[in-house]
């Protein structure tokens, strides 16, 4: 027989588990000392053992009392709801996996303007999924459809959504100094390299996307984070001091 405390030291179950398990009648000691500690023997700890590994997999332990008293119990019923109700809490967490990166990367790009970010994530997921597959479907065609899938998304963490966040996130910081301020530029450049890196040779689809973005109905059609017109239209103009520039360094 083991001390209630030896089988502690055995199985890393606390006592007070072990206590509040006898109290539910799920597992009793085989006996007790003089003292009125809990003794246990082989055929409970080999039920402790069933009892942690059903836990493990996500029973309650209701259910598990049921699973190990009643000599009917249906177990594979049991097992496939136990699975479908795991399924399910995996695409619920998958879904607020991609929330919570589209908060993060949000936040980025409004500098910090928690409430804003909430905004205007809350008006994007307004949006009907489906509505925005044949909105694009009838705006792009099957090859640009594919290249959709390199466009920058704020609930993306790979390193080209996560840089063109922050680039966006950057210039929006350094709208007040104007068009051609250093810093202004070498984001603009920056992100023209990233067009090259990213897009090189897709003028007619990088044209398109971006007629959609300047449209806030369009962009909302589409599902595209809303960013600020202002932003976009500040974007746009610095580019162009960025390509005269440009050509006059190669003239």
């Amino acid at each position: 027989m083991l001390h209630i405390h030896d089988v502690k030291k055995l199985t890393g179950v606390t006592v007070r588990t072990l206590r509040h398990y006898d109290q539910l009648d799920l597992l009793k000691p085989a006996a007790k000392t003089e003292g009125g500690h809990r003794l246990y023997g082989e055929s409970e700890l080999k039920k402790l053992q069933q009892i942690q590994f059903l836990k493990q997999i996500g029973f309650s332990l209701g259910d598990i009392k049921s699973m190990l008293q009643e000599a009917n119990w249906e177990w594979t019923d049991s097992i496939k709801k136990q699975l479908i109700y795991v399924i399910e809490e995996q695409q619920h967490l998958h879904q607020t996996e991609i929330l919570l990166q589209e908060l993060l990367n949000s936040i980025a790009l409004e500098g910090q303007n928690h409430l804003e970010a909430i905004r205007k994530l809350m008006l994007l997921s307004d949006g009907e999924k489906t509505m925005q597959d044949r909105y694009k479907e009838k705006v792009f065609d099957q090859q640009q459809m594919h290249l959709l899938d390199r466009v920058p998304r704020m609930a993306g963490h790979d390193s080209d959504s996560l840089e063109w966040i922050g680039l966006i996130g950057q210039l929006k910081q350094h709208m007040d100094k104007g068009l051609s301020d250093n810093r202004v530029q070498q984001i603009i450049r920056r992100m023209d390299e990233k067009r090259s890196e990213q897009f090189e040779g897709e003028d007619v689809f990088l044209d398109k996307l971006w007629e959609i973005r300047l449209s806030p109905e369009d962009s909302e059609k589409m599902g595209l984070y809303p960013i600020d017109q202002e932003l976009l239209h500040f974007m746009e103009d610095a580019y162009v001091v960025f390509l005269q520039s440009k050509q006059k360094e190669q003239d």
